[in-house]
């Protein structure tokens, strides 16, 4: 097939997950079709296009700006929004001009299959209806639950807001496409219920087993880590849930506890932890995160917001390290508790569950290697790259 794929952003520096699952299906893709691939250029990292080759045919890097959220233009983008019905996580990266141009490669591209990746290209993509709109979160859920857990009355208010915006437009995108590939079976349950959709494929969340194998000799990092972006607010809430609830009840048992923070950009508030803490490890961002992996003793993933699936918990199961989660951070995922993974939602829970595997390295080996042996057999990425050429085979053809 000649497939068409547009998504905001290319695949390089590759630094979150819904880019981890894009660039790894893409590369099992590539390898039996042709690819051709349109995104936003991002001045900071000009090698993002050279580095494509590897995953498409052909690059289209398209030239919009989108402000960071620390500049003053993004405030104006801010303040125009609210006058609009068009929630914010999409209206940054509305584009007419790239609409536009998709239209017209479109016209004369003689593509059988068009992919758009994410919700916020669904603002400019002229054919929707003969796409397979691949969405990597129930995005409606995640504003839900951080307007549930917001700190403060404003907050919550202002992500109600966007809540219920986001529902209306994603409802709206979600009827309009002509099939979808969730990322789960409760992703998909939840659009069919939510938007009232049927066309709706399932799609297994992968990981790569070889290059996550951990080698004879680690240099130890920290007793409990969480890899994650932290500039995502659902990670940024869950550390600080952590630090704030579960980590004081594990170290009344275990004072010296360390905890290691791994992931981009974080936010002024996770920097902060290390000044305030010894024990916790903010490393920023870095070139791999295997080696903190590999480096710990036990994974947490103490998260109260989110949608899609973690691929961080498959990886840390590749890794070779046990994971301790809440249910809402495990979602979606085919896991099998207590066998492969523990789940706990209370912060007492939480903590019991760490400091028993701490406590036990024998249990720590055999909840490793029953989750091992588990994503090995099931959750290799050209499986699901197989699952999602047969979303594609159902949806309608582009030309």
């Amino acid at each position: 097939m000649k497939i068409l794929w547009v998504n905001t952003n290319f695949l390089h520096p590759t630094t979150k997950g819904g880019q981890i699952r894009s660039l790894e299906i893409l590369r099992q893709l590539h390898r039996r079709h042709e690819i051709h691939y349109v995104a936003i250029a991002d001045p900071a990292h000009p090698e993002a296009c050279e580095a494509s080759r590897e995953y498409c045919t052909r690059c289209y890097p398209f030239e919009h700006r989108i402000p960071p959220k620390s500049s003053p233009a993004f405030a104006v983008q801010l303040a125009r929004n609210c006058f609009s019905e068009m929630p914010l996580a999409v209206s940054r990266f509305y584009s007419p001009a790239l609409g536009r141009f998709l239209e017209n490669l479109i016209r004369t591209g003689r593509f059988d299959r068009a992919v758009v990746d994410h919700l916020a290209p669904t603002s400019y993509f002229p054919a929707l209806d003969r796409s397979l709109f691949f969405q990597h979160n129930v995005e409606t859920m995640i504003w839900r639950r951080r307007a549930a857990c917001a700190p403060d009355p404003l907050r919550k208010l202002y992500y109600g807001l966007q809540a219920r915006r986001m529902f209306r437009y994603e409802r709206r995108v979600s009827r309009a496409a002509g099939h979808i590939a969730a990322v789960s079976a409760v992703d998909a349950a939840l659009m069919r219920k939510l938007f009232g959709v049927s066309r709706v494929s399932e799609i297994p969340t992968g990981v790569n087993i070889e290059y996550f194998a951990a080698p004879p000799s680690v240099e130890p990092f920290a007793d409990l880590v969480f890899v994650g972006s932290m500039d995502w607010l659902p990670n940024i809430d869950g550390v600080s849930y952590f630090v704030q609830e579960i980590l004081p009840l594990i170290r009344r048992k275990r004072p010296g506890c360390t905890f290691g923070i791994v992931g981009r950009t974080p936010a002024p508030g996770i920097t902060a932890l290390a000044r305030q803490d010894r024990n916790i490890f903010v490393t920023g961002t870095v070139p791999d995160v295997r080696p903190y992996l590999w480096g710990s003793s036990v994974s947490v993933v103490p998260l109260r917001i989110g949608g899609g699936t973690r691929l961080k918990i498959y990886e840390s199961m590749a890794a070779g390290v046990p994971v301790v989660s809440t249910t809402i951070g495990a979602e979606g995922l085919h896991v099998n508790p207590p066998n492969d993974i523990r789940i706990a939602d209370s912060p007492a829970a939480f903590a019991e569950s760490c400091m028993e595997l701490l406590a036990d390295a024998d249990e720590r080996a055999r909840l490793a290697s029953a989750a091992l042996e588990m994503v090995r057999a099931k959750f290799s990425w050209e499986r699901v790259a197989s699952c999602f050429e047969r979303a594609l085979e159902s949806a309608p053809a582009l030309g």
